[in-house]
């Protein structure tokens, strides 16, 4: 089993992606293995909470925002996320947000597709976040 490298207190992780899907209302109804072993909670733990639940301080509201607004319209979201494990490390994660939908075409919720971010990617919007966040205070 992968053990965690902890690097300033952010978790680095490698290896399968870390899969959620959720509500429409955003509440966890299904963590894959590895999405519990990365956010440092038990499956119990997780299903039937918000995902939010895993929110770092630093993101700003902004950008979940614009991620409401997409999957809530049907369509996909894609963005580089700052994630909080239940231990306070954190870790970086380029994500994937697609709507399930009925066989009518409703949405009846959303799964998410996570890998980890690169150096590269996190430097770059960890700027425009402070910035954002700046701008919400």
């Amino acid at each position: 089993m992968e053990r965690p490298v902890a690097i300033d207190e952010e978790y680095i992780f490698e290896g399968r992606a870390i899969i959620s899907e959720t509500d429409t209302k955003g509440i966890i109804t299904y963590a894959n293995r590895k999405f519990c072993e990365i956010a440092g909670y038990t499956p119990s733990e997780l299903k039937g909470q918000p995902h939010n639940i895993i929110r770092h301080p630093d993101m700003p509201k902004a950008a979940f925002a614009q991620m409401w607004e997409a999957i809530q319209s049907g369509k996909s979201w894609h963005g580089i996320v700052k994630n909080l494990r239940k231990d306070g490390l954190y870790y970086w994660v380029e994500t994937e947000i697609s709507p399930v939908r009925d066989k009518e075409g409703n949405i009846t919720g959303y799964i998410a597709a996570r890998k980890p971010a690169s150096r590269k990617n996190i430097d770059e919007v960890a700027q425009l976040y402070r910035t954002m966040i700046e701008k919400e205070k």
